[in-house]
Parts: C-alpha cells; sequence; structure tokens
C-alpha cells in the first residue's frame, strides 16, 4: 500500500459496509465527498504561499472566507471541468482563472513571498484534491485495487495540468506521488494568522450568520469532528485541533451511517452538485457570466 492510500487517520480505516471492490469515484461518492472539502481547503492553505495567497488575496468575489457558496461552486466546477469537461470547457475555465490568479501575488508588505501562477504551489493543490480524494474513497468504499488505483491517478494528472503544472511536472506514478508528498509534508507550515483564517472554515461557519450561543457551540463541534477527522495527524498539529480515540470513533460512527445513507440514495442525488455544474458552466459561457 502505498502512502496516498492509507487511512485519513491512522492507524485503523472505517470498516464501512458495502463496500464496492473497483468503484467509481463518480458513481457515488462525489457528493458527499463535499463534506471533506473543508479538511482539504486545510491542507491546500497549509503551505505558506498558498495560504498567504488566499488570505491576502486581492480577488474579493474569491475570497474564501466572505464569499464560501460562490468559492465552492468555483471550486467544484474546476474538478468537474478538470476530471470530466470537455477541451472546449477546459480552456475557457482556465483563462477565467488566469484572469483571476493574475490579480493574486504578494506585496512588499506580505510575510511570505507568493504568486499564483507558482506552477510548484499549483501543483500542491492539484495534489491535495487528488490525496483527498483516494482518501474520500478509503473511507466510504474501502481499500483500491491496483487496478482501480491506477485509474484513479490517471484520472488525477488533470488536477494540476487543467492550469499551469506542465504533464511532466505531476508524478509519474503513485510511488513518485508518494516520494513527492512526503517531501512536500516538510514545507507544510500553519502560522498563527493563517490558523487564524482557517478556523471557521474548519467549523464549517458561514460568515454573517449569527446564530444562538449554544447551537454555534454544537454545530462548531460537528464540523470540527468531520474536519478534524478528513485531516491526516501532521495538519491537525499545524491547526492545534484535538483528537482523540474517543472522536475517532465518533467519526467513525458518522461514517458508517453516512456511507449507509448515502448507498441507498439514487446515482443522481449522489452525483449532485457535479453532475449539474458543466451544465451550469456551459450556460454561464453562453450568457457571457462570470466563470470564477
Amino acid at each position: 500500500m502505498t502512502i496516498s492510500e492509507r487511512a485519513v487517520s491512522e492507524p485503523a480505516a472505517v470498516p464501512v459496509t458495502a463496500r464496492r471492490r473497483g468503484a467509481n469515484f463518480d458513481d457515488g461518492l462525489m457528493g458527499v465527498a463535499l463534506l471533506a472539502g473543508p479538511a482539504n481547503v486545510i491542507m491546500q492553505l497549509a503551505r505558506p504561499g498558498v495560504g498567504y495567497g488566499v488570505m491576502e488575496s486581492r480577488v474579493e468575489s474569491g475570497r474564501v472566507d466572505r464569499h464560501p457558496i460562490k468559492r465552492a461552486r468555483t471550486t467544484f466546477t474546476y474538478l468537474a471541468v478538470a476530471t470530466k469537461g470537455s477541451d472546449e470547457q477546459k480552456a475557457a475555465f482556465r483563462r477565467a482563472v488566469n484572469r483571476a490568479h493574475a490579480q493574486v501575488y504578494s506585496t512588499d508588505e506580505s510575510p511570505v513571498k507568493y504568486h499564483a501562477f507558482d506552477k510548484g504551489l499549483q501543483l500542491w493543490v492539484g495534489a491535495c484534491l487528488y490525496k483527498g480524494a483516494v482518501d474520500v474513497y478509503r473511507l466510504f468504499i474501502g481499500e483500491m485495487d491496483e487496478e482501480t488505483a491506477e485509474r484513479h491517478y490517471a484520472e488525477g494528472v488533470p488536477l494540476g495540468t487543467t492550469l499551469q503544472v506542465p504533464e511532466d511536472m505531476w508524478p509519474k506514478d503513485r510511488a513518485a506521488f508518494d516520494r513527492y508528498w512526503q517531501e512536500s509534508l516538510e514545507k507544510v507550515r500553519i502560522d498563527d494568522a493563517v490558523r487564524e483564517y482557517l478556523w471557521p472554515i474548519a467549523a464549517g461557519r458561514i460568515r454573517g450568520v449569527k446564530l444562538p450561543k449554544r447551537v454555534q457551540r454544537a454545530l462548531d463541534n460537528f464540523g470540527l469532528l468531520i474536519t478534524t477527522g478528513f485531516l491526516p495527524q501532521q495538519f491537525r498539529d499545524e491547526m492545534k485541533l484535538e483528537w482523540n480515540d474517543r472522536k475517532q470513533r465518533s467519526f467513525d460512527r458518522l461514517i458508517r451511517v453516512l456511507a449507509t445513507i448515502n448507498h441507498s440514495l439514487p446515482r443522481f442525488i449522489r452525483q449532485f452538485p457535479f453532475n449539474v455544474l458543466l451544465k451550469d458552466l456551459d450556460w454561464r459561457i453562453r450568457t457571457g457570466r462570470p466563470l470564477v
């Protein structure tokens, strides 16, 4: 087993029932994978160049802290375009993202130097998306057989190459990805400023929504349980998120329940919202609306 296929939470994987060997990710995991979204954002922003690039972004409409729903739509559309989009859709979305990225670069006042066109940082973001997809598969379906793992890896390459990452820059196979991932973990660092920025995202809070303190506390605890459960331990440590055996058991029970419910839903519901995002993208292109 390669590192990228190990459990999200060591040492044991969640014993989900009704697993299907060789199942396709988009057969029914795309919708439930949204639960891992905040954890994946944390992983991406754990590289200082990405963290400060997002935190200091001049693209107001793309800020995940101020416009979480819009940012989520952009990210999920990117996933759909990268893995299932046509060449025309990829080209249109790439142009739109490039226009936004052109405004994201560090200033003299920035504590970290960054630029959104940095291929190394883009590779890291794509690698996090691939790693997150593998972890979701493992938790909700089980271990991949060799054929399935190879197919998933091939399908994951466009997560980086849809933007500026050259294909020869993406690790050539899963073993190379493992080496890249381990080397990249040495560059992970979340400082106090980025941690404070990410905490509401980890808890699943929506900016501007005011709730009674007791209700907010319960929702925070639930959101943090899900987000922390999907995070590898190193990222939990960087975020200073507590984890223990009791919380692991609670997370395991939650995943089992969600897996059972998800398995019983019709396929088109399990695939939502990814099954409508490419159609939405075509509509935006036709009507001249913003793509990102």
